[in-house]
């Protein structure tokens, strides 16, 4: 074998393509469904597959304990989502036309969830499932199905709030809904009348149902922890709703991280950076700071660079993205996603990036007032060794050996500072325009508020 041969490299451009067109999700889609299923034709299977809008099929499980609103939230959800609504109840229904003749065993409901969701209505609409996994077997037993969801809600409440639910139901008999004479009523007056009282359970069966729940609630949480958002359902249905809605309406994306933050001077781009970097793997590139150690190289680019600081000029916009180009197209940026901050300034710079093969896949922007900003960079110093920015209040120096070393930049000078804001403020309208879906965040909070908030919506769409 000829040692000198190189491992083929991937060009930035493929992974741009890849992240635009959801590459790996696809691909991951549907290989499962073939291993799963075993269709005779393959291909034909796949073009079938394919002829399908997936990204708009929803596939959302609503689980917790007795009286805890599953069955209101799913057919509200269901209805909005134009999915089928898949209950034990119609699951019984179900059983009756193809295994009338065999119990309703927990080998025979999964066998019925697994065809019932092969059924033509919920390959092309979707489904969402009320209640069903009840127990951590019967997940596991679906995943192996092919049942593999892409939302789980689950909603909780305390013992005592479920049991005093359990006791005011109330049922419309024409469509099945459900009610509470304490928690939830119908707005019309009409439905009101017609409400009966549920079927209730004695106390001790309350009780029974509500300790197998509980028994198994930690087996069903860790069998669907990458997929769950856990809701407390103590509070208004129509605020429990919304936070159902806003998260089966996010999708799940396997990408590449490319983020870019921009916001003012002192917003805190550098500190989100840095644990978003710590964090997820991600690199950490500062423009600046690139700029700095490119100089600092034995190289054609770098002295062309240190020509440009050494006169403390700006860099050429060509050099500028010459040099970030070759250093987002780097292996580990590559594979494990970058995080920029410092570039673009300007209309010019943003479009530039967006023309080349290195566009962001989220962009943030940290919103801050000028006040703040002017107060945060007034009390900034720098570590000469390492260069990171340390601040008394928000960002204190780990050490007193690094307190001392502390110097305060001429950038950070008051006039320099008000100059910054005021080019920041002249080009954002601008910046915005370029990423019109970008995600503003309220930077005025200590930086892991900032940071939990930044880290909540990189994987929404």
């Amino acid at each position: 074998m000829d040692e000198t041969v190189r491992p083929l490299t991937i060009p930035p451009q493929a992974f741009v393509y890849a992240d635009k067109h959801n590459v790996a999700q696809l691909v991951q889609s549907m290989l499962c469904s073939l291993v799963i299923d075993q269709p005779v034709d393959p291909i034909s299977y796949l073009i079938g597959l394919l002829q399908r809008s997936s990204d708009d099929v929803p596939r959302v499980m609503v689980l917790g304990p007795p009286a805890v609103g599953k069955h209101t939230v799913a057919k509200k959800l269901s209805a909005e989502l134009r999915a089928v609504h898949v209950t034990e109840g119609s699951l019984l229904q179900y059983r009756s036309e193809l295994h009338a003749e065999q119990e309703l065993s927990e080998g025979v409901l999964v066998g019925l969830v697994q065809q019932r969701l092969k059924e033509m209505d919920c390959f092309h609409r979707g489904w969402v499932l009320e209640g069903i996994p009840q127990t951590r077997l019967q997940a596991l037993s679906l995943q192996q199905g092919g049942v593999i969801p892409e939302h789980v809600v689950m909603l909780e409440a305390a013992d005592d709030v479920l049991m005093e639910r359990s006791c005011g139901r109330l049922v419309d008999a024409i469509t099945g809904d459900l009610y509470h004479r304490t928690f939830i009523l119908p707005d019309d007056d009409i439905i009101t009348q017609r409400l009966e009282k549920g079927k209730s359970l004695t106390d001790q069966q309350r009780l029974a149902k509500l300790h197998r729940y509980c028994c198994e609630v930690t087996g069903l949480r860790s069998a669907y922890k990458h997929v769950l958002k856990v809701i407390d359902s103590d509070q208004p249905h129509a605020d429990i709703y919304q936070q159902v809605l806003a998260f089966v309406r996010t999708r799940q994306r396997s990408r590449t991280p490319r983020i870019l933050l921009l916001g003012p001077p002192g917003s805190g781009r550098s500190r989100q950076a840095q644990l978003l970097s710590e964090k997820y793997g991600m690199v950490d590139v500062s423009c600046g700071r690139l700029l700095r150690s490119v100089a600092a190289a034995a190289s054609s680019r770098g002295a062309e660079v240190q020509a440009y600081l050494d006169d403390r000029r700006p860099v050429s916009d060509s050099l500028l993205l010459q040099v970030l180009e070759e250093r987002l197209s780097r292996p580990d940026c590559t594979r494990g996603g970058w995080i920029l901050h410092g570039f673009p300034c300007d209309l010019q710079q943003a479009r530039s990036l967006q023309e080349s093969h290195q566009q962001p896949n989220r962009v943030f922007f940290l919103e801050l007032t000028d006040d703040v900003c002017l107060e945060r960079l007034s009390l900034r110093a720098t570590d000469p060794v390492s260069g990171q920015s340390f601040h008394p209040v928000t960002r204190p120096a780990p050490s007193s050996e690094v307190q001392h070393r502390l110097k305060t930049r001429p950038e950070d000078s008051m006039e320099s500072v008000t100059q910054r804001l005021k080019q920041y403020r002249l080009h954002s309208a601008a910046l915005q325009s370029v990423y019109p879906e970008a995600i503003h965040i309220d930077a005025d909070q200590d930086p892991h508020s900032v940071f939990e908030a930044v880290a909540s919506r990189l994987t929404s769409e």
